[in-house]
């Protein structure tokens, strides 16, 4: 097993760190709000996928992604947010983070735009059978949504996202290994990884909801 490294220069209070980073600014402050305006309504409508930071009650952290058609969370006024939970491989992290834990973070994104929407609060899980209704997609209604009371909204800068090049097409696609390869190797799992990859293509066609 590796080691753990120890390094020789740890920043270990905010003071050290403003000492170092500074403040900021008025702008960057006032700009958080405590609740949907127009235009946070307006990203949300238009983002297809969000990445939702959770944690557990030691503190154990996790940052999963959704991705729907763009406005699949959905605004139910303008403290409230519905995220709807679609299959997947049920280690269902969030959702237990959520149990033990309800503070969240979500970052929305929109294909192509720089800038990207955080917001902060609080969840649970719910099955209101009129409200998981609003979310169907291709027939098939959720078994469970994810309820976020708004606690802070603001939107973050694009510099993150220049430096990426994230919207930039590149190579790395075809560099990577595909999800077969790194199954065969990291879980053991037995077969030919160009057979694999054909079965885990086709269960992306036939079990998306």
């Amino acid at each position: 097993m590796t080691e753990t490294v120890v390094f020789s220069e740890v920043v270990q209070s905010e003071e050290e760190l403003r000492a170092i980073l500074g403040y900021p600014s008025q702008v960057v402050i006032d700009k958080v709000l405590h609740e949907i305006d127009e235009y946070a309504q307006e990203f949300i409508a238009k983002s297809p996928f969000i990445l939702i930071g959770s944690s557990d009650a030691q503190g154990n952290a996790d940052v999963s992604p959704k991705g729907d058609p763009p406005g699949f969370v959905q605004v139910l006024n303008s403290r409230t947010l519905l995220i709807p939970d679609r299959p997947g491989n049920h280690r269902a992290d969030t959702l237990v983070n959520i149990l033990e834990n309800p503070q969240m973070a979500l970052i929305f994104l929109v294909p192509g735009k720089r800038e990207t929407l955080r917001v902060n609060g609080r969840a649970q899980l719910i099955r209101d059978a009129n409200l998981r209704e609003r979310c169907t997609v291709e027939g098939k209604v959720p078994t469970l949504l994810i309820a976020v009371t708004v606690e802070e909204v603001y939107f973050h800068c694009a510099k993150c996202i220049i430096r990426s090049k994230l919207w930039e097409e590149g190579d790395a696609q075809r560099e990577l290994a595909s999800l077969a390869e790194v199954m065969i190797k990291q879980a053991h799992v037995p077969g030919n990884a160009e057979e694999l990859q054909r079965d885990i293509d086709e269960g992306y066609l036939t079990t998306l909801y």
